[in-house]
């Protein structure tokens, strides 16, 4: 009845002012947990947002935490109800058993929920912890998407993949611009520190764009108020380069990105021609074309490989994998996975983006994946990397923005595009078409 009816033994056979007490507790609970159920059924981006709410977690635990010590409580006074010590032993022993078994079971069970909702907390308190909130920038949130390598023989984390997702705050369409990390003397905006050492673009010797964050870092009294030197600079430099203000930055580091692969079980990915996994003169495997779930490790290669092709087939693939995780990646198969990606993404992901934001942005990406996601690349032969038509890209830049919101973005089947095997996520305005 204590398993049942939490407090019902004390209201029949004890303290019935316990067991009301008791009761009105764990009725309290039930609904709570209907409520949340509801809300799971019917809005599940809902169900996240609200689990990211830094000061209700801490209550679900501290609700976890005594609702374990109040029913191990209950079970303890049950048994003393029973007045066990007038049955023969085995009877006696049995009733022990069974009422330890019952504790360490319902208890156990609150008590690993509690350090489930102590993991997520902890996430979310490491790597949402922005302090700047940030307004949709004419109506559209710009967030400045970073994969860091920070592999043997490099000075910090060196991003190899600069893209940006411009999201519309209200639909959740989304825009991918993808910058080639090899973009010659990149300007910076004129009342910038960058621009005051470089007027001329960034035109050191070997200084490309992804050359900014490093260059940052080594001169970091520049950036005295800056908490990311190498990530301000850049920011600098992709919004003089597109025209775009910035909202947030996500940056992961690529060694890690595995790990967030597999603790979401993979993903699947046509893969339109064989890949190889290692550098050049070291190809330990291949990729086979087709389509099919890959794990971490296949996946980062798949993202990562360029020793049968370049920088820009690189950046398509790597678009495809966001596309592919958009996609895949819904509020169920997030949930059942937390504490592994919890695990995962502490350790390589950082963001300005402020905890008290997250609920926005995981209601934009339960938008998003409803709607085809767009696709840009400033890639030769349009732009040249070493000589780059700045007027030229922000062009492209308003031009996507403008057919994203446009309420016949959507192509009807006649009109989408057909694929090809020359055709990748570079070419295409539809990464769904290409990838």
């Amino acid at each position: 009845m204590t398993v049942v009816l939490p407090g019902s033994a004390q209201r029949l056979a004890g303290d019935q002012r316990i067991g009301r007490l008791a009761s009105w507790f764990f009725g309290c609970g039930a609904v709570l947990v209907v409520l949340f159920g509801m809300v799971a059924l019917v809005r599940p981006t809902s169900l996240i947002s609200l689990s990211t709410n830094l000061w209700l977690l801490s209550g679900i635990r501290f609700l976890l935490l005594a609702y374990a010590l109040v029913w191990a409580g209950l079970l303890i006074d049950t048994w003393r109800l029973a007045d066990p010590l007038r049955l023969d032993q085995r009877r006696r022993l049995a009733i022990a058993g069974c009422n330890g078994v019952l504790c360490l079971s319902l208890t156990g069970a609150l008590l690993f929920g509690s350090h489930l909702v102590a993991v997520q907390r902890d996430f979310i308190g490491a790597v949402f912890d922005g302090q700047d909130i940030t307004k949709a920038d004419d109506g559209r949130y710009n967030i400045l998407l970073l994969g860091g390598d920070a592999g043997e023989g490099r000075d910090g984390i060196r991003p190899d993949s600069i893209t940006v997702a411009s999201i519309d705050a209200e639909t959740g369409r989304t825009v991918l611009f993808g910058l080639p990390r090899n973009l010659a003397k990149v300007p910076f905006p004129r009342d910038s520190v960058m621009h005051s050492e470089f007027p001329a673009g960034f035109d050191c010797e070997g200084c490309y764009l992804n050359g900014v964050n490093t260059w940052a870092i080594d001169n970091a009294h520049l950036f005295p108020d800056a908490k990311q030197p190498g990530i301000a600079a850049t920011t600098l430099a992709v919004e003089e380069i597109t025209g775009l203000s910035i909202s947030y930055y996500a940056l992961i580091d690529l060694k890690g990105f595995q790990d967030l692969v597999d603790a979401v079980g993979g993903v699947t990915i046509n893969v339109t021609e064989r890949i190889p996994i290692g550098k050049v003169g070291d190809i330990t495997g291949w990729i086979e074309a087709g389509k099919g779930r890959l794990d971490g490790y296949e996946t980062l290669w798949y993202a990562r490989s360029r020793a049968t092709s370049d920088d820009y087939s690189r950046m398509a693939r790597q678009k495809c994998v966001l596309n592919a995780m958009l996609g895949q990646l819904d509020p169920a198969t997030v949930l059942s996975n937390f504490s592994a990606i919890a695990e995962a993404g502490e350790q390589i992901i950082s963001t300005s983006i402020p905890a008290s934001e997250v609920d926005t942005f995981v209601g934009l990406a339960g938008a998003a994946r409803r709607s085809p996601v767009a696709s840009v690349a400033f890639v030769p032969p349009k732009i040249d990397t070493s000589d780059p038509d700045w007027g030229l890209i922000r062009t492209m830049v308003d031009e996507a923005i403008k057919a994203s919101q446009a309420k016949d973005e959507v192509a009807s089947p006649t009109d989408a595009p057909k694929k090809d095997k020359k055709r990748n996520a570079n070419d295409s305005t539809d990464l769904a078409s290409s990838c």
